[in-house]
């Protein structure tokens, strides 16, 4: 419960010291698991004091546990041995520390570990860590290549050896880290985190030469899993050997058989590239001096045709069905017009002689009314009746005669 203080209701620091020795209390016995890092048996000393240190964190704590308990596992735990304890957290309260008293130690064994790897593995692939859809391509002559990797180890020696040798050019950003032990895996991921921030850097390889189950362990912890899995930059896994597959080998965009594959893989190398180059020239060469041979042959070819050699040929050989032509569309035209003339002839005759204007010139009159109707009964009109009598040579007016059928002309 939270214990209520104010500037001027201060408690006292052996209260404070108290207090948190009696929620540690209620805490009670507890299963922890961590590797040792330091382990202290002093001769003719009771108690045996251990460090337990938590492998993907920088997070440690102190272990003591009587000389009796320690001895049933001496033999197999030692310093870097991963254990599982039971222990019950203590507090001192004069110097304010804290720390576990062990009952119980149980190493944990090889084949413990490897199952709880399977166990990983099958998580992490179910959410699609080590899916191929993730893996980033490699760029073909990497600038500057991020190396992780043990501090003169072989595996520097022999990714930078080989590398250099493939081409000569290439740069390495280097950063030396503990690749075995408690303190590997904080510093490995902060070192992939660190390079993958830097825009300049093309490839990340992490390296590490062979060694047991156990020192393999850091690569296959679940913290750097997920941080080569969220690193923008492609990263190269070299550890052990052939036979090692950690976790990280998975879920790296390119995996290594060892850290000298790695160098072959990620540095292109510029004796092969040159003679690939020399290559690609030859042959196109070889193509533009066929295509241009092709173009030569097609060209004299064309210049041996009558046509190219005497063009003017073609229209001398075509001038006289020109002229043939052009006579027989004038005798059809010619034609046409004398049959259409003689029609129009016909027609113009066939015109005159149906028209009225013939008919009054034979002496006929045509008599019509005021409003211009023709006159073609003698019912049609009435005595002294106005009518238009309309002969060849023009027309005049008449009056109708007061006796049906006579006229007369108006005085």
């Amino acid at each position: 419960m939270a214990v209520s203080t104010s500037p001027e209701t201060p408690i006292p620091v052996g209260e404070v010291s108290r207090l948190i020795g009696g929620w540690i209390d209620r805490l009670g016995a507890v299963w922890v698991e961590g590797q040792i890092t330091q382990l202290s048996r002093r001769p003719g000393a009771g108690v045996v004091f251990l460090t337990l240190r938590d492998p993907s964190y920088d997070i440690s704590v102190s272990v003591t546990c009587y000389r009796q308990v320690f001895d049933k596992v001496a033999d197999v735990v030692s310093e870097g041995a991963r254990v599982v304890v039971h222990a019950k957290p203590e507090w001192y309260a004069p110097r304010g520390q804290l720390s576990l008293r062990a009952a119980e130690i149980k190493p944990v064994g090889v084949g413990e570990l490897l199952a709880r790897l399977e166990q990983l593995k099958k998580s992490l692939a179910a959410e699609g860590l080590f899916a191929a859809a993730r893996k980033k391509p490699l760029p073909f002559l990497p600038q500057l290549i991020g190396l992780v990797c043990g501090r003169a180890s072989a595996a520097e020696r022999d990714v930078l050896e080989n590398a250099r040798h493939r081409w000569p050019a290439v740069r390495f950003a280097v950063r030396n880290v503990p690749v075995q032990g408690v303190h590997a895996v904080p510093q490995v991921v902060a070192a992939v985190q660190e390079l993958d921030a830097l825009p300049e850097v093309d490839v990340i390889i992490v390296a590490r030469g062979g060694g047991s189950v156990e020192d393999l362990l850091p690569f296959s912890d679940e913290q750097l899993v997920r941080a080569v899995s969220a690193a923008v930059t492609p990263v190269v896994s070299a550890i052990g050997h052939e036979p090692d597959t950690p976790l990280l080998d998975l879920v790296a965009d390119l995996r290594a058989s060892t850290p000298t594959d790695a160098a072959k893989k990620v540095v292109p190398d510029v004796g092969e590239e040159l003679a690939r180059v020399q290559q690609l020239r030859e042959r196109a060469l070889r193509a533009v001096d066929g295509f241009l041979q092709r173009e030569e042959r097609g060209l004299a070819a064309a210049l041996q045709r009558p046509c190219i050699q005497r063009p003017q040929r073609m229209v001398e050989d075509r001038e006289e069905q020109v002229t043939a032509l052009l006579e027989r569309g004038r005798r059809t035209l010619g034609h046409l017009l004398d049959r259409a003339d003689s029609e129009l002839t016909h027609t113009l005759a066939r015109v005159v002689a149906l028209s009225p204007k013939a008919t009054l010139e034979r002496g006929y009159a045509v008599l019509q009314k005021p409003d211009g109707t023709a006159v073609r009964s003698p019912d049609e009109v009435g005595a002294d009746e106005a009518l238009r009598a309309r002969v060849a040579e023009g027309e005049f007016r008449v009056r109708v005669d007061g006796v049906p059928g006579a006229v007369t002309p108006p005085e």
